[in-house]
């Protein structure tokens, strides 16, 4: 046994590689994949969207050795293994989807939002609304524009702030889906709780202005602001008729506008932010909810209970897949955008920004209160002489993290610290020829082939693909009844 063994600190957590190939979601969207796609053809032979098989078929390769992978060695004791590639999805692949909401989570936290208290903002629409911002990206811009504008509004009226100057700090992520991967339209925002003013004179820092409790009254009229425009905006645009607009005004109990406020983080919480910016983040699907029944049916379960307790929603092969393939986004669509100070070019941006480095203040340091109210400025004692050392800018560059990191973030494990000694793990190569990948994987003894898609299934496939009895008798390509029973015993 190596020296180096001996003196190696034990491990409570190893990292062990994924393989998809075994999970529910890859072995339906594998088996009934082809299937799915020759039923969404429509009479001019059109099928799905290409972005939305592109996504399925780049899902069924991601994580498997078969189609290449990178090789991690450790120097001191020789220990290796491989790394397989990553299909870098945005609607389909759980790894990759986990991956960018925690790297989503990690760069706001780290370089955007400053450490200042923030408050989750959560905002429904009505049924008869909601499907208009599902259909036209313009009137979901428009909609989170009024959302946000009333909410600042609102906010400069707690914060007995007039000036039309003073603005908030968002990040706002609209979500597709429900909590049984249904089409459901709703905004989550994260907000600094209070307006930033820019200063009196140039090159002053901005002040904050933190905002106090809102009331009961204060939420129902910022409630009530955001119904009475945004159904304003979608009449004279003419998506909504004046008297359904004026009927859906005068409805109780919101209207069907629900705005939720419940959860705010404090201002030295950095892990309860990172917590909620992942929750804000999140896919559509979360794949430890998803379990096989039989060999027709699925069952997703939510974490959000009923009137009678949990709710599960059970589905067929090719429903799942339909619901999955409407949660798909479109290419170069925003997950999130930003609003207020935290805009691209807002001017006061840099300033807001930089505090997001900004570290605790000590206790045994003497405490400055900034014109922005903020902690994290911390100022020696005069007396005391000052410190060679230069300071740690607060504003620290964004990089990109990288794929050990963000596992070390989330599961607390370094996945390139060698299990057998300790030591550092390297990438020293990066394997993409077909008949390399064949050599290595048949002398490890794993599957030199990709799992295969399965081809398309024949009719009858009603019962698959969930359509409803009323609709199998009019379908003019079901098989009709037979006038009378053959027995083919008979025959034998």
């Amino acid at each position: 046994m190596p020296a180096a063994a001996t003196c190696a600190q034990p491990r409570t957590a190893l990292y062990r590689r994924r393989q998809p190939e075994r999970t529910v979601l890859y072995r339906t969207v594998q088996t009934h994949l082809s299937t799915w796609l020759e039923l969404s053809q429509d009479e001019s032979g059109h099928s799905a969207p290409a972005h939305v098989e592109r996504e399925f078929r780049r899902y069924l390769e991601c994580g498997i050795l078969a189609h290449g992978f990178a090789r991690a060695r450790c120097a001191d004791c020789g220990h290796d293994f491989l790394i397989a590639y990553s299909c870098k999805g945005r609607g389909v692949c759980p790894s990759c989807n986990s991956r960018r909401m925690v790297e989503t989570a990690a760069h706001l936290a780290d370089h955007v939002l400053p450490r200042l208290p923030v408050r989750q903002w959560v905002l429904s629409v009505p049924k008869r609304v909601r499907y208009f911002l599902q259909t036209d990206p313009a009137i979901q811009s428009l909609a989170l524009h009024i959302f946000l504008s009333a909410l600042e509004q609102g906010l400069r009226t707690a914060c007995q702030v007039s000036s039309t100057t003073a603005h908030i700090g968002a990040v706002a992520f609209i979500h597709r889906f429900g909590a049984l991967l249904n089409l459901h339209v709703h905004f989550h925002c994260v907000v600094i709780d209070g307006v930033f003013q820019a200063g009196s004179e140039p090159g002053q820092p901005p002040q904050f202005h933190p905002a106090p409790a809102l009331t009961t009254e204060q939420l129902a009229k910022i409630q009530n602001a955001i119904r009475r425009r945004l159904l304003r905006t979608l009449t004279r645009r003419g998506v909504l008729e004046p008297e359904n607009a004026k009927e859906m005004a005068t409805w109780e109990h919101g209207g069907g506008f629900s705005l939720d406020v419940g959860t705010c983080i404090e201002a030295d919480d950095r892990e309860g932010l990172e917590r909620l910016l992942r929750y804000c983040a999140r896919p559509a699907l979360a794949l430890e909810r998803l379990r096989q029944l039989d060999a027709e049916h699925l069952v997703y379960e939510s974490v959000k209970p009923g009137p009678g307790g949990s709710v599960s929603l059970l589905l067929t092969p090719l429903e799942l897949i339909s619901r999955l393939a409407a949660l798909i986004p479109p290419p170069r669509v925003h997950r999130h955008r930003y609003y207020g100070v935290l805009a691209p070019h807002a001017p006061l941006r840099a300033a807001v920004t930089e505090l997001a480095g900004a570290k605790p203040p000590q206790p045994t340091a003497e405490i400055k209160e900034f014109p922005y109210k903020a902690p994290g400025a911390i100022v020696e004692n005069a007396h005391e002489p000052p410190d060679p050392t230069p300071a740690e800018p607060l504003h620290r560059k964004a990089a990109r993290y990288v794929w050990a990191l963000l596992l070390a973030r989330i599961y607390e494990v370094l996945p390139l610290v060698c299990p057998r000694c300790g030591g550092e793990m390297r990438i020293i190569a990066f394997i993409t020829e077909a008949p390399a990948i064949r050599e290595i994987l048949g002398h490890l003894g794993e599957s030199t082939a990709a799992p295969p898609l399965a081809p398309a299934r024949g009719p009858p496939l009603w019962e698959w693909s969930g359509i409803e009895p009323a609709e199998q008798e009019s379908d003019p390509q079901a098989q009709p009844a037979p006038d009378y029973e053959f027995d083919q015993r008979v025959v034998w």
